[in-house]
């Protein structure tokens, strides 16, 4: 009896020790994490769509400036490192994420439930929500935009957006037509193909002001859209630094000095 008590305590013993040898310590934690690897590698890779106004797009020199632009560089410069913004087209974001090809996403990406099973995001930088491009043709008896659910109703709105989750979830009268940038939607509500197209409201504030006679705007958000930078699932220690970023230039003034830079004169209170 003694010798199988001792053989147990033995084997107890013996896969106590194993566990404990596999055990991954926090400083190893660390050491395979994104916020370690930009760290050692002196250079955060952020991926973007350029061509978002005003949070990411191309100057006159083809150079990626905006909102998420001065943001990423903020966060290069307080973690000492250098930076390289790829531009990537918005349905290849996540994957670009997911696969390594870059650090995190800051690309005027709205934090749904959704995507959140697939990246990590942090807390919300900008809110805003979505907003009504209407065919002042088409659409000249649209006053709510509840009325659009109907089946002679065309919308267009962009692949992989919340627009287009949103038209398919509560639109499911109307026919829906998808592309692959913001300009080619903007171009079938101005010519008449289609009734509205469904995007954020300084986007649609901007295509209404542009395109005056052939389209009306409603400008009351339907939605609450909430920004936020992604980042690849399980990463507790960047996703950790990038909130506690946010929350200190958000106190020390700097946020606010983006804000007024790129959005002061478009937002106006």
């Amino acid at each position: 009896m003694r010798r199988t008590v001792v053989i147990t305590a033995m084997v107890l013993a013996g896969l106590c020790a194993a566990f404990s040898a596999r055990a991954v310590t926090p400083h190893e934690i660390f050491q395979g994490s994104t916020l370690n690897q930009i760290l050692q590698r002196g250079t955060l890779i952020v991926g973007m769509e350029v061509e978002y106004y005003p949070f990411e797009y191309a100057d006159t020199n083809g150079k990626p400036v905006g909102f998420d632009v001065d943001l990423a560089k903020l966060i290069a410069q307080e973690l000492g490192v250098q930076i390289e913004i790829k531009d990537i087209e918005w349905t290849g974001l996540i994957p670009a994420l997911q696969s390594g090809k870059v650090d995190l996403v800051i690309s005027g990406m709205t934090r749904t439930l959704a995507r959140a099973k697939t990246v990590s995001f942090t807390e919300p930088y900008f809110t805003t929500g979505l907003c009504v491009l209407l065919s002042a043709k088409k659409a000249a008896d649209i006053q709510a935009v509840d009325q659009l659910n109907a089946p002679d109703r065309v919308l267009a709105v962009k692949t992989g957006t919340t627009g287009d989750l949103v038209a398919t979830k509560k639109f499911p009268k109307a026919t829906i037509n998808r592309f692959k940038d913001e300009t080619a939607c903007v171009r079938e509500v101005v010519t008449g193909r289609a009734d509205a197209f469904f995007y954020d409201q300084i986007s649609i504030a901007k295509h209404h002001a542009q395109n005056k006679d052939t389209t009306r705007a409603i400008l009351k958000p339907f939605t609450y859209e909430p920004f936020a930078m992604a980042i690849r699932k399980g990463d507790a220690d960047f996703l950790n630094w990038l909130n506690i970023f946010l929350d200190t230039i958000k106190g020390d003034g700097r946020y606010d000095e983006l804000y007024q830079k790129h959005l002061g004169e478009i937002i106006k209170p």
